[in-house]
């Protein structure tokens, strides 16, 4: 029997099988579908070559809920708020939430619900949950009524403080049910536990935009797994890397929004663990965009707080910055002829100009296949066939327009742009917080990740890089390295001391809600696992930080940390001032079975074995021959120096000169600049 991991990207669906009795990794690539997920993954599977029926657990990362709020295309939601609060969501924080300030030409962007489908209804708490002005019945009927005859296709319930004290929001989605029995209902208490008005309400909001486009997605691929033989439940990746079931999924698709990239943080963590490299950032450059993301001592940094497009979401995440930076990025002029790359990408369809399938603009991989990094007679993904011509005549051409540069350092100077673009990102994580990059590795994956990461790693000064085995289905296998989680949070807002006496009930209450569903779900005692934390701040501060606890909730073990904590995040900490808690948060997972740990099956006796050709690379200005190795024939402990390319299904390494390799126990490739230590 195998468990599969499906990772849905922009570019490429990923998938990766692992054979439970011989811990053999089958992978493939397939072109991805926008819009018909569900047909790639089928299609994915097809190209495992193996039968549905075989397969006894299937876990899959998603960007059907991203895509869709990007491209504006989720349900027709109606929003039933209290009195007076209706443009809300519209006035926001006031923040034209731009990155520069004197843009004359800014628009603020559009709620996904329209004015004339937020509804009233007459009811307040205080912000303590003080029953100010209790809910009225017929103002629920009438905001109802008006829901229907809009025609609303989902419906999200946002009532003031709605936090701290649920009910009024159960009873409105109570008669909801009853007169639109076929609408689903997001009530922001079951969706954000937690104050700050805009940004929960917006995240109930795009939750409940989502909710029908989920569910016909999950229902189709169900159905058509059910129909080719297979027989148990889908799993989804969660936004915090943690699996949940199509159940979850269905009622908090906002939680799946960074669904795909976070599996990749996850197999970096539990590779991280193998190999003893506890401090990395993850690397992860796909078709269309990068993903970077800092881990300190196999923890990476999570955040409450993000944005998808312009709207705020406050679900617990893996924190990653992501650049429009992928293989697939175009390169263009500006107004003032300067050269740039991306955002915009050339997608899965046309895709690069070397694609043959119409592009015509250059993009990375076409400057890629000029510099001779990737060959032309290797199939991309294991199905598409790269023809060099068009990849030339694409960077020949933005050639002409600057004056008739050389095509090689054309070339070069668009991947050099892209590296700077991904660099940038790595930056704001790392140096912008505190964190010195010399300090850690970079785990590098994705199709195009192992392909620039020396370059990238060059650029910010990391010393070593960690190249994992199948970098290029890398995420879809990290998929199956999650566990399934489940994240509790409750509000609590005042002084540390005088809140801590309440909170041993609070918790206990917490976890026995969070053991309760992990045993519905079929998880034994001793394979559940809880995690409490606490959000502190100083008094006057707008923002806090997530310090863990353990069993004791002492005051004078718990302040002590988070003074340590804001020290290292911020430069400065006072010892003398009060600390605030804001929320209360409780992590529960139930663990599942890992895969085997990976082991490289030495393909040659010999390095030379291992050579498929030497061809004529760009570097630097100047073309080199340069051995190709085939990854699958490395031999046991191989060690090499740059230049070199190292060839695999789904992904090209290349090392630069200055640059010396070695194969790992694991199978990884460890690349180190020289003269680091």
């Amino acid at each position: 029997m195998f468990v599969v991991g499906i990772d849905v990207g922009g570019t490429f669906t990923d998938l990766t099988a692992v054979d439970d009795a011989t811990g053999r990794v089958v992978v493939t690539k397939v072109p991805s579908q926008p819009r018909q997920e569900a047909a790639a993954v089928l299609a994915g599977l097809d190209g495992l070559g193996i039968a549905s029926r075989d397969v006894r657990r299937l876990v899959h990362g998603t960007t059907v809920g991203t895509n869709a709020v990007l491209e504006r295309r989720g349900a027709r939601v109606a929003l039933l708020t209290t009195a007076g609060f209706r443009d809300l969501i519209e006035i926001g924080r006031t923040r034209r939430n731009i990155p520069v300030l004197f843009v004359p030409t800014f628009v603020r962007p559009r709620p996904v619900v329209e004015r004339k489908h937020r509804f009233e209804v007459v009811e307040r708490l205080a912000a303590d949950g003080t029953v100010l002005v209790d809910l009225d019945g017929a103002s629920v009927e009438r905001a109802l009524e008006q829901a229907q005859a809009a025609g609303a296709e989902a419906l999200a319930v946002c009532l003031l403080h709605a936090y701290v004290d649920p009910r009024h929001e159960q009873r409105v989605a109570e008669a909801a049910k009853a007169r639109l029995p076929n609408v689903p209902v997001s009530c922001s208490a079951d969706v954000v536990a937690e104050y700050r008005e805009f940004e929960r309400f917006s995240t109930t909001v795009l939750n409940a935009y989502l909710q029908p486009l989920m569910d016909r997605y999950l229902t189709a691929l169900e159905e058509r797994l059910l129909a080719a033989g297979y027989a148990h439940g889908v799993l989804t990746v969660g936004s915090s890397g943690g699996m949940m079931t199509t159940d979850t999924a269905r009622r908090l698709p906002i939680k799946t929004i960074f669904s795909g990239p976070a599996g990749g943080v996850s197999q970096a963590c539990y590779l991280g663990g193998i190999t003893g490299v506890r401090d990395f950032i993850t690397y992860d450059m796909g078709g269309t965009s990068t993903d970077v993301c800092l881990v300190r001592d196999l923890l990476p940094v999570t955040t409450s707080d993000a944005m998808v497009g312009a709207f705020p979401v406050k679900v617990p995440q893996i924190d990653m910055h992501t650049v429009g930076a992928g293989g697939g990025s175009i390169a263009w002029l500006d107004v003032d002829g300067s050269l740039q790359v991306g955002p915009r990408s050339a997608g899965a369809r046309p895709g690069p100009a070397c694609y043959g399938h119409g592009g015509t603009e250059a993009t990375v991989t076409d400057a890629n296949v000029v510099l001779g990094r990737i060959a032309a007679t290797r199939r991309l993904g294991g199905s598409i066939t790269l023809d060099p011509r068009p990849a030339h005549a694409a960077v020949a051409a933005l050639a002409g327009r600057l004056g008739g540069m050389p095509v090689p350092a054309l070339a070069e100077g668009i991947v050099r742009i892209a590296v700077a673009r991904m660099t940038s990102s790595i930056r704001e994580i790392s140096i912008q917080r505190g964190h010195d990059p010399r300090d850690f590795t970079l785990i590098a994956f994705g199709g195009a990740g192992p392909m620039h990461a020396c370059a990238v790693a060059e650029e910010i000064g990391i010393g070593r890089v960690l190249v994992p085995p199948h970098p290029g289905n890398f995420s879809a296998l990290g998929l199956l390295a999650s566990d399934i989680k489940h994240d509790d949070v409750r509000t609590r807002v005042g002084p540390l001391r005088d809140r801590l006496p309440a909170l041993p009930a609070l918790l206990a209450e917490m976890e026995r809600a969070a053991h309760g569903q992990l045993e519905r779900e079929g998880f034994p005692a001793e394979r559940r696992r809880l995690l409490r934390s606490l959000d502190l701040r100083y008094r006057g501060q707008a923002f806090e930080l997530n310090v863990p606890v353990g069993e004791s909730l002492a005051a004078d073990a718990i302040e002590p940390e988070f003074h340590r904590r804001h020290l290292r995040m911020y430069g400065h900490a006072d010892e003398a001032g009060t600390v605030e808690l804001v929320n209360v948060r409780l992590t529960a997972f139930g663990v599942v079975d890992k895969p085997a740990p990976l082991r490289h099956a030495s393909g040659t006796a010999t390095l030379e074995d291992a050579r498929v050709e030497t061809r004529e690379v760009w570097f630097d200005g100047a073309a080199r021959p340069c051995p190709v190795w085939e990854r699958d024939r490395l031999p046991d402990g191989a060690r090499f120096a740059g230049p070199a390319i190292v060839e695999e299904f789904g992904a090209t390494t290349v090392v630069p000169p200055g640059w010396r390799a070695r194969l790992d126990a694991h199978g990884g490739i460890r690349l180190e600049r020289e003269g680091s230590t």
